[in-house]
């Protein structure tokens, strides 16, 4: 499933079309895709809107479009990839695929949401304010919000919790995926899983301190044009069959933890 950064890289394609006015709407209404919504009038109220903002949250876009100089009508566009949503820029004579579930066209370009699986989510609202769901995401990990008292609490409640698991609760590491939580773990040296509960404040310290990191040049470096994390990172190990630590060279462990595959160096993340 993408997370943050490669959120973030989606997002940004369809700002190739900023300021532009939808011309036309394709959707796939029947689809599980837009549960919750209608996308009948999605069609309508997003046909001749002009394309105003969008940001990026955890794992959710949002994209606002209006109407008229005073942009008295603000329609609300919310995008969840899910594991196999992607967002991309076609031509103006695009023809949609199957895949294709939500399509608007404009003068510079055809913005294109496909999901294979469908997974994913779009959400629709009409409304000056952003949508309740918006407004509820928790601060993101780089924000002055995310403080260390926070964060400490957090694993407190959870106690027993193993802190990979941790990682992965989206309402206090909103975006953080598999592949970031063992960068994060490796970086702080904390085996992944040590119930958060049990970290003394050197280590809750330096796991607040790595997770602000690996989040802010994830978004530097994978958010900007979809690279890989920089050189020395811990990613390019863990994906290798026999990984090697790219601090000590010590062969990698593989273990589930929290559902998920989880790797670590054993010699420093003790």
């Amino acid at each position: 499933m993408p997370e943050l950064a490669e959120v973030e890289f989606y997002r940004k394609q369809w700002d190739a079309a900023l300021g532009a006015r939808i011309t036309r709407v394709e959707v796939h209404g029947e689809k599980r895709l837009f549960r919750g919504s209608d996308p009948q009038a999605l069609g309508i109220e997003l046909t001749g809107a002009t394309f105003r903002s969008s940001e990026a949250r955890a794992k959710q876009m949002l994209f606002c479009f209006s109407r008229g100089r005073a942009r008295a009508h603000t329609a609300s566009l919310g995008i969840h990839l899910g594991m196999t949503g992607k967002l991309r820029v076609e031509p103006r004579n695009f023809v949609p695929g199957k895949h294709d579930h939500l399509v608007l066209y404009t003068a510079r370009g055809t913005l294109v949401f496909q999901d294979a699986r469908m997974f994913g989510r779009v959400r629709f609202e009409v409304g000056r304010e952003p949508p309740a769901w918006w407004r509820a995401l928790p601060p993101a990990v780089t924000s002055a919000e995310f403080t260390l008292e926070r964060m400490h609490a957090f694993l407190q409640r959870r106690a027993r919790l193993a802190v990979k698991a941790a990682l992965l609760v989206q309402t206090m590491f909103p975006g953080v995926g598999n592949w970031m939580a063992d960068e994060i773990l490796w970086r702080a040296k904390i085996r992944p899983d040590v119930p958060g509960g049990k970290l003394r404040k050197p280590r809750a310290q330096a796991l607040h301190r790595a997770a602000r990191d690996v989040c802010r040049i994830a978004l530097e470096t994978v958010g900007a044009d979809f690279s890989d994390p920089p050189a020395g990172w811990f990613y390019h190990a863990r994906w290798k069959a026999r990984g090697i630590c790219p601090r000590c060279a010590a062969r990698l462990k593989t273990a589930t933890i929290g559902g998920r595959t989880t790797r670590w160096c054993a010699r420093c993340q003790r």
